[in-house]
């Protein structure tokens, strides 16, 4: 299981080691999580720690490096993160099984790295795209029979609870620009809630912290920031909300919390940006990506909604689920064929 790293821990980080995790009580497997980083990155304590408890051989490496290299030489199959042609070529050649997950979508730019992603993409015995916004984006025509559109999971949250209990608004994520952070704070304002019985959490950390802090102290709201938290702490924030806001303008690929949020019933505030409607399911509220108004309406309608309708909507989301996303065993199946 190897995939490109910044060193830190995030989506495609969390779904590599959710599947590490499954595949090492599977005894017909030795599994190896690998974490290559990219230029200038090195593994933070949150990234090492968590990885550390999913699999018992974890590899953080360098591009072109000789570990890297015995790495692919040693394995039977290879489950990668998009497809890196030094790790995709390699493996071809060698005529290894290679499994690709593709988060990106295809970029229009005409550049070498596009060219070489082109190319890889294909030496892939099956190639499964986390949406199919993303699918769309690299064989926008006729599919592959060899591909597939298959929803990245991790290790979703459990045990719902009552939505009676339930408060308030949360956003979880990288504190990074157009994730939309700061149209939710100024969506908030506007809203003008009470801040007790309607409160805002905003979970995460992130290169915009001061911009993020300034803000909010400009804005002169009450926002509950808990900071980065571990696993079980993040599941237990998500599963008393009220309401995931993922309002961003990214073109995101898919949009992993609106997921962990739907499992646990509790349903999202989305924008129409990339695959997060698709993330969202048929219980979200979508907004246009970067219009804070549009924002406002739907954190209103949010606010306004009976508990009949809201527990409509918690169901409505958490049951779809089942047919969206695929079971674990759906890769042990992969792996073996």
């Amino acid at each position: 299981m190897i995939g490109s790293s910044q060193g830190v821990y995030g989506g495609i980080e969390a779904f590599m080691m959710a599947v590490a995790e499954a595949a090492e009580h599977w005894p017909e497997f030795e599994v190896k999580l690998c974490f290559k980083m990219v230029k200038g990155a090195s593994p933070d304590e949150n990234l090492t720690t968590m990885a550390a408890k999913s699999c018992k051989s974890v590899h953080y490496v360098e591009k072109g490096s000789n570990e890297l290299n015995q790495l692919v030489k040693w394995a039977d199959v290879i489950h990668a993160q998009n497809m890196p042609p030094d790790i995709v070529i390699p493996a071809f050649f060698r005529r290894k099984k290679i499994l690709l997950t593709v988060h990106n979508r295809k970029l229009e730019e005409k550049s070498l790295h596009n060219l070489l992603w082109s190319l890889t993409i294909k030496m892939a015995d099956k190639r499964w795209f986390n949406s199919k916004f993303v699918w769309n984006t690299w064989e926008p025509g006729k599919k592959s029979p060899n591909s597939d559109s298959i929803p990245t999971v991790c290790n979703l949250p459990t045990g719902d609870v009552s939505p009676e209990v339930r408060k308030g608004f949360l956003f979880v994520g990288r504190w990074i620009v157009n994730k939309g952070i700061e149209e939710i704070i100024a969506a908030y304002k506007i809203c003008n809630l009470d801040p007790e019985a309607w409160p805002l959490t905003i979970l995460g950390d992130g290169p915009i912290r001061d911009k993020v802090h300034q803000l909010i102290k400009e804005s002169g709201i009450k926002v509950i920031l808990p900071g980065f938290v571990d696993n079980n702490e993040k599941q237990h924030i998500i599963a008393n909300s009220k309401w995931l806001l993922a309002p961003a303008k990214t073109q995101e690929d898919l949009g992993l919390t609106p997921i962990e949020a739907r499992s646990v019933g509790v349903p999202s505030i989305v924008t129409r940006d990339g695959g997060l409607p698709e993330a969202g399911g048929p219980a979200a509220l979508i907004a246009e990506p970067g219009n804070i108004d549009d924002l406002v309406k739907c954190m209103k309608q949010a606010v306004a909604m009976t508990e009949e309708e809201y527990k409509q909507r918690s169901f409505d989301g958490k049951e779809d689920l089942k047919t969206f996303l695929k079971p674990m065993e759906f890769y042990r199946t992969q792996f073996q064929d």
